[in-house]
């Protein structure tokens, strides 16, 4: 199984990346390696709070609050006042937490959570999508990767990730049931989403903003779950869609993630100097 701990690569614009719900940095492997491979971005990825390798949560009620306290630690460790950031799903709930708390350079949700009000129908949508999922985490935790043995458990594991069921490797695969099999957040955060209001400030955003949307995303589909960010973003949002990708793009198509990131982030860094050259 992968190695669990922080994602820390290459050198440049800070770039701060957070993994969905249930899942751990084991997302964003190929694309910050990406990433750091242009010479431009020094790349952080951890593992949040109650998530498979990551730190206790130190609470019974976990929330995106708490998520982003814990990610704030870890960003004074490393000296960053503040960084681009990234979220997928929970990990854009939580960007635009950190963004609220003025730690953001710009922010970039991709498919992100949290758009909803306490009463929006999207969100029970979404909730009982996860409770529906209870059987898959069971047997996770029952039998681990042999899980993936049973009839149509790729397909119906697949779902909820990507486009097709071939979108994700069995290396891949393995590693996400390994992940559900061991996330104390999963009933800990349903109850929070159950309760609680999303994100309620995104009108007052103030740094450069990209709402990222998967054409297949089966967790949060169209048009119904984009609609409270797209009200709610200030005006000028950059708003894009990837085709043909569903609610996790960066198993199924990293380089088009980091293709779409790179290429917002660069608008909002600044260039790269070139060392002087010694005359001759």
């Amino acid at each position: 199984m992968p190695n669990r701990a922080p994602i820390h690569l290459g050198s440049g614009e800070p770039v701060l990346l957070l993994h969905p719900f249930l899942i751990s940095q084991v997302v964003w492997e190929t694309v910050a390696q990406q990433l750091a491979d242009t010479g431009r971005y020094e790349v952080f990825a951890p593992t949040m709070a109650g998530h498979n390798g990551g730190p206790a949560s130190g609470t019974w009620f976990l929330s995106s609050s708490v998520l982003a306290d814990h990610v704030e630690r870890q960003l004074d460790e490393l000296g960053w006042d503040t960084a681009h950031i990234v979220g997928n799903s929970l990990g854009g709930w939580v960007a635009f937490e950190l963004e609220r708390r003025g730690r953001a350079r710009t922010v970039t949700g991709i498919a992100p959570a949290g758009g909803w009000t306490r009463w929006t129908p999207a969100k029970f949508e979404v909730v009982a999508k996860f409770v529906s999922g209870m059987p898959f985490w069971l047997f996770a935790r029952l039998l681990g990767y042999r899980a993936l043995g049973i009839p149509l458990s790729r397909r119906l594991a697949t779902l909820p990730i990507s486009g097709s069921p071939d979108g994700v490797t069995d290396r891949q695969l393995e590693a996400i049931v390994d992940d559900v099999a061991h996330c104390p957040a999963y009933f800990q955060l349903l109850v929070k989403a159950l309760l609680e209001p999303g994100l309620l400030e995104l009108a007052q955003t103030d740094v450069p903003a990209h709402l990222v949307l998967c054409q297949k995303d089966r967790v949060f589909p169209a048009p119904r779950s984009h609609r409270y960010f797209q009200a709610q973003l200030p005006a000028g949002t950059r708003v894009t869609e990837i085709p043909g990708v569903g609610h996790i793009p960066m198993f199924e198509a990293p380089a088009r993630v980091t293709e779409v990131i790179t290429g917002f982030l660069d608008e909002h860094s600044p260039p790269v100097r070139a060392f002087d050259q010694p005359t001759a």
